[in-house]
């Protein structure tokens, strides 16, 4: 099973240098819609309620004091991801790649799992919170939104 980091470097060899905080947010949404979508985990390192959105961990530390990185700057083995992996990883990328970092954290703000764990513990809009997102919130939210696309595709 690929780990967190090796996503990391894919993202960063297909769109090149970006935002710490933008790569955080393209490794959720590649993890959430490829949970919904092969219903299992992309990597097995988990992502926390940070006040600017889910963070996994092991990823800021790798990143951790760095505002810009680039290819190569995440130690990771993009080989180790399997086909369906890719496409879910290169699907994400095709939709929410040109978003800037901060518009893609306000869409983690807006519903679903990162507002659901900062209910859990009371945390308000800024506070700290380590709390994690849990699967089953991620699949349904993400799900939900594949089947919103499918079902606008169909009214087409």
């Amino acid at each position: 099973m690929a780990h967190v980091q090796d996503v990391a470097a894919y993202i960063l060899d297909r769109l090149g240098g970006m935002s710490a905080m933008k790569l955080q947010k393209l490794c959720y949404f590649s993890y959430g819609y490829h949970l919904a979508w092969e219903e299992r985990q992309l990597f097995p390192e988990r992502f926390e309620a940070w006040a600017n959105g889910p963070v996994c961990p092991p990823l800021y530390a790798l990143h951790r004091g760095r505002f810009g990185l680039n290819p190569s700057e995440i130690k990771g083995n993009a080989s180790l991801l399997d086909n369906g992996e890719r496409e879910s990883i290169d699907l994400v990328l095709g939709t929410y790649g040109g978003f800037t970092a901060h518009q893609l954290s306000a869409m983690t703000h807006s519903a679903g799992p990162w507002m659901a764990a900062r209910q859990r513990t009371g945390a308000g809009p800024l506070d700290r919170s380590n709390e994690e997102l849990r699967d089953e919130e991620i699949f349904e939210f993400f799900d939900a939104l594949t089947s919103a696309d499918a079902d606008g595709r169909e009214e087409s």
